[in-house]
């Protein structure tokens, strides 16, 4: 089941991995996830932990997410 914040995590996240160039399988590699996960994170299916959430910004390079 979705909850809204994790799709509005998964709705920034596409956006900032669309700015950057990065298909879902190079940020996944990147990040140590599998690319169902990080497909399944970006759709709002998953609710990311802390930790792999600091990995996959850093690949982005992004500080921060605006999810309000």
């Amino acid at each position: 089941m979705r909850n809204k914040e994790a799709v509005k995590i998964g709705k920034e996240l596409r956006k900032a991995r669309e700015s950057s160039g990065l298909t879902q399988a190079e940020v996944a590699e990147k990040s140590g996830i599998t690319t169902n996960y990080y497909a399944m994170v970006e759709r709002g299916e998953k609710n990311i932990t802390y930790g792999k959430m600091q990995r996959i910004l850093k690949v982005l390079n992004i500080k921060s997410l605006d999810i309000s």
